[in-house]
C-alpha cells in the first residue's frame, strides 16, 4: 500500500465550491484501478488548507494509471483552479502501524 499526500491551499472564500467539486472529482478517482480510498480533511487552524490523503495498491496505479486517464483532465478541470500555491505531491510506504 502506498499512502498518497498532499497539502491542498484554498482561498477560504472558495471553500464550499471547492468541497462541491471534490465531490465530483472523488467519483473519478475511485474508479481506477489500484485504487483503495481517500480522505480530505479541513484544516481546524488554518481554514484554506485542506489535507489529501489517498491510499492506492501501488505507486504505478496513482502516478501512471490515474495521472495518465482520461479521467484526470476532467480532474484537472475540477480542482486545480482551487490551488494556490500549486500543492507538491509526496508518496510513502508503511513502516509501522498501531
Amino acid at each position: 500500500m502506498i499512502l498518497e499526500h498532499a497539502v491542498l491551499q484554498v482561498d477560504p472564500s472558495q471553500s464550499a465550491q471547492f468541497e462541491a467539486a471534490f465531490d465530483v472529482a472523488r467519483t473519478i478517482i475511485s474508479e481506477v484501478p489500484g485504487f483503495i480510498r481517500l480522505r480530505l480533511s479541513h484544516c481546524l487552524e488554518a481554514p484554506e488548507r485542506y489535507l489529501l490523503l489517498v491510499e492506492w495498491s501501488d505507486l504505478e496505479s496513482h502516478t501512471v494509471g490515474f495521472r495518465q486517464s482520461a479521467g484526470y483532465k476532467r480532474w484537472r478541470e475540477l480542482l486545480h483552479h482551487f490551488y494556490e500555491p500549486f500543492p507538491t505531491v509526496e508518496h510513502y510506504s508503511p513502516v509501522l502501524e498501531a
